[in-house]
């Protein structure tokens, strides 16, 4: 009877211990778009950008501003393409 208690208490922890383990294994994305901003925005604005993962749901790309504010834009807009194209080449200047 003590042994089916023992083995009870392990294959308890050993699931509890299991499931801690794939929840912080699991394929979700650090920063993903869901909605695009919808004002113009300022190209003097933006320092820096970086693109959404592959598998987030909406394609975006993330412009981060001066104060460190992160936006959320259309890559496929042309202003976005500019500010994004101004930005690598100021990198190399």
């Amino acid at each position: 009877m003590r042994s089916a208690q023992i083995l009870l208490l392990l294959c308890i922890l050993g699931a509890a211990l299991w499931s801690a383990a794939s929840a912080n294994n699991r394929n979700v994305p650090d920063e993903c778009c869901f909605q695009y901003y919808q004002r113009r925005i300022p190209k003097q604005l933006i320092v820096a950008y970086e693109m959404t993962r592959s598998d987030c749901t909406l394609k975006g790309v993330i412009l981060i501003t001066k104060k460190n504010y992160p936006i959320c834009a259309n890559p496929d807009e042309p202003l976005i393409d500019r500010i994004m194209k101004s930005i690598d080449e100021s990198k190399f200047k």
